[in-house]
């Protein structure tokens, strides 16, 4: 990837989980750009699932956005799930989710009003 600033991508998906895996492939060809290891790009597929599995089965809303910025040095997803968007703090899903992005990510943050993830995973090459 030259150090030219990328073009933006944004995936805007229905919160339906059989479009679980045309996340997954995105957010792996988003971390082929730049230039992650295998198992970076694994984390990345995991943490892109993960947020969106949480927003199909956590939290009310009809569309799912993940903008991806990517550099060479990280890619960073901001996932936005509505303006009107709600979650249940105690549903279990949204617990296992919010463990699973800590873990996986160098830097995760959830803000409300409206409901965002915001992503960072720095790239190992």
């Amino acid at each position: 990837m030259s150090s030219e600033a990328t073009c933006p991508i944004t995936l805007t998906v229905a919160g339906d989980p059989r479009l679980a895996r045309l996340v997954r492939m995105t957010a792996a060809n988003v971390g082929a750009l730049c230039s992650m290891s295998v198992d970076r790009i694994e984390d990345i597929r995991m943490a892109a699932e993960e947020a969106f599995i949480f927003g199909c089965t956590a939290v009310d809303c009809d569309d799912i956005t993940i903008k991806f910025d990517v550099d060479e040095t990280h890619v960073g997803m901001t996932i936005t799930f509505g303006d009107q968007a709600t979650v249940d703090e105690d549903d279990q899903a949204a617990v296992y989710a919010e463990l699973i992005l800590a873990s996986v990510c160098d830097s995760y943050e959830k803000t409300t009003a409206p409901l965002t993830l915001s992503l960072d995973l720095k790239a190992d090459i």
